[in-house]
């Protein structure tokens, strides 16, 4: 499907509607195509590591100093 620049101004709900249903589309600035609107791929989960890092550093793994800790915070 291809519209205007401005049709895709005032239908941009019902087109991402369309995008959402599978179907790419093309923008156009007169006979120009300047754009493609297509859907944006799935985002995988992003798996938090500081939490799986828990008790892999040994005991004699130094703190981190409080002016230090003070600066990153």
């Amino acid at each position: 499907m291809e519209v205007t620049v401005q049709e895709a101004k005032t239908h941009l709900s019902r087109l991402l509607r369309r995008v959402e249903a599978g179907e790419s589309i093309v923008i156009k600035r007169g006979r120009h195509r300047v754009a493609l609107l297509t859907a944006a791929p799935e985002e995988s989960p992003r798996r938090q590591i500081w939490g799986d890092l828990e008790g892999s550093f040994g005991p004699d793994f130094d703190d981190i100093p409080d002016d230090l800790r003070a600066y990153a915070t």
